[in-house]
């Protein structure tokens, strides 16, 4: 379900979703998967959604189930969102609540910047 590139990026673990649609059918698995690597140590990730061209409201509460998990400490951003994708983060005021960037350059600057 998901590509991890772990601590490649300057000790950030990029998470790249497998699918072009992040929805009820697979939030669920996506969620554990990425829960599964904070269980594992990492704390800082970068959700890359460049790939996903659709995210429906399940897919957005993976997200928001990850970021709960990671809570004080670590950091949660997201990066790469497509037109339909940046609207659904706007409609449901997430885009309030996560880190969000243009693409992964400057998401992984601005974390790294943080150090």
């Amino acid at each position: 379900m998901i590509k991890a590139l772990s601590g490649q990026e300057g000790g950030i673990c990029v998470v790249e979703p497998n699918t072009e649609r992040l929805t009820a059918a697979n939030a669920t698995a996506f969620r554990d998967e990425v829960i599964g690597l904070i269980t594992k140590g990492e704390d800082r990730l970068l959700i890359d959604l460049e790939q996903v061209s659709f995210v429906d409201s399940s897919g957005i509460g993976a997200m928001v189930g990850v970021l709960k998990r990671i809570g004080n400490r670590g950091e949660v951003a997201i990066c790469g969102l497509s037109g339909g994708v940046e609207k659904m983060f706007n409609i449901t005021h997430m885009s309030r609540v996560f880190a969000i960037h243009k693409n992964r350059a400057t998401a992984l600057a601005a974390m790294q910047d943080r150090d």
